[in-house]
């Protein structure tokens, strides 16, 4: 009786770890990080951001063609344009300053090497209000206006970059026993969260529909802005719970305050801050308006 017991004791421990993510998980897909066309290699990642540009351009052409809106689509094209350049130089320097600079003492070609990954939310956020407040006086239509064009347009962006994570097998998440647990090259054995895919849905599909929603009912100037900073800051904070820290700084404070957090309170913070000194303003700030500058005819 005690041989079978102990035999039917093996046999549920099998079953048990066969059946536990924990101990399986999700294998990673084998996805190349490129392919080739010719002598041209094409990069994921890079084309990922491609994507995101291409559809932020087709959004902002449809908003402009709207009877309700004084943009014209030719403006949208050199606002894309705009931001693009501050996504992209904004977004690397920010990486290399608040997560990877001591690897440029090491490798300092690693500055240039984009398609490996390394691009900073926050810095390339930095980069695309440089370009809004470039492009609002050059067009007149001052900071705000321009700001919650743009915001409408981020989302899906984020959506694609957040893709181009994953197909690097980076910034992955804590080990786990969730279903769909993840075992991903370079971390081990055991599944974890895939953390990139997590964004990929709250930063980029969750907020897009949260913001598209919310600018039918019009609301007033800056209101929408302050809703992307709020909206991406909460998601971006409450991911960051889950997401395994860059190693080459850990835990900032309190065994769990990463630099993702501490760079999206302030988000936050300020995002609420716009939506409430939205609606104190004079409603009549919520009409289309250009205003005038020197070098205008």
């Amino acid at each position: 009786m005690s041989t079978d017991l102990l035999a039917t004791s093996a046999t549920l421990a099998a079953v048990t770890s066969s059946a536990s993510p924990l101990a399986t998980g999700i294998p990673f897909p084998d996805i190349p990080r490129g392919f080739s066309i010719g002598p041209l290699t094409i990069h994921w990642y890079g084309l990922m951001y491609a994507l995101g540009f291409l559809l932020a351009w087709v959004l902002g052409t449809v908003r402009a063609r709207r009877s309700d809106n004084d943009w014209d689509p030719d403006e949208v094209t050199d606002l894309i344009f705009w931001c693009a350049l501050g996504v992209v130089l904004g977004g690397r320097i920010g990486y290399l300053l608040f997560y990877g600079w001591t690897r440029i003492a090491e490798d300092p070609l690693y500055i240039v090497r984009i398609w490996e990954g390394g691009m900073s939310f926050h810095g390339g956020l930095i980069g695309v209000l440089v370009a809004i407040w470039l492009y609002g006086r050059k067009s007149g239509r001052g900071f705000f206006r321009v700001g919650d064009f743009v915001a409408l347009l981020v989302p899906l962006g984020l959506f694609f970059g957040r893709l181009g994570n994953f197909i690097n097998g980076e910034l992955w998440g804590k080990e786990t026993d969730v279903p769909w647990g993840m075992v991903f090259p370079g971390a081990g054995d055991v599944p974890r969260h895939p953390t990139m895919l997590y964004e990929a849905v709250l930063e980029g599909l969750v907020l897009f529909a949260i913001l598209w929603i919310y600018a039918g009912r019009r609301p007033p100037v800056r209101a929408i802005s302050g809703a992307f900073l709020l909206g991406y800051g909460v998601f971006r904070f409450a991911v960051e719970f889950l997401r395994v820290p860059d190693v080459q700084l850990g835990y900032l404070a309190l065994d769990w305050v990463t630099m993702g957090q501490i760079l999206s309170t302030p988000m936050i913070l300020f995002g609420a801050y716009l939506i409430w000194s939205a609606y104190q303003r004079p409603r009549q700030d919520a009409e289309p308006q250009r205003v005038e500058t020197a070098d205008q005819p």
